[in-house]
């Protein structure tokens, strides 16, 4: 992806669909097998992939009357930009600023500030 792109909510659940499944190639019926409830109609998934591989996200490949898409842009990509342009855009590109602010505003339990704490000392050991 050449330019920084954000995915829309739906286009998110749509990609999330996608990245869950796992394969390497899926066609349409696939992927509204594995879409949550309320499901959308076959016509709108249709266009909502069609904007997804007009913005770069995901590639189609015709084979026969059937399409198949692939996800471009790992799941992994896509959180790591995103999160990184929210650092940026928010909190003056800095992580601490960013961190701070989900762990003052969000309850942890134990388990999850042990688990922070480690990363960190982790990350110190680098």
């Amino acid at each position: 992806m050449k330019e920084k792109k954000q995915l829309t909510k739906v286009e998110t659940q749509v990609m999330n669909v996608l990245w869950n499944l796992q394969a390497d190639e899926v066609v349409s019926a696939e992927i509204m097998d594995a879409f949550p409830e309320p499901k959308p109609a076959m016509t709108t998934l249709l266009t909502f992939l069609k904007r997804l591989t007009e913005k770069g996200f995901v590639r189609t490949d015709k084979q026969g009357k059937l399409l198949r898409f692939t996800p471009i842009i790992s799941r992994d990509d896509y959180t790591n930009q995103y999160l990184t342009d929210a650092k940026d855009t928010f909190f003056g590109g800095s992580p601490t600023s960013l961190i701070s602010f989900f762990v003052q505003r969000q309850p942890l339990r134990d388990e999850e500030i042990d688990e922070l704490l480690n990363i960190i000392k982790e990350r110190r050991h680098l």
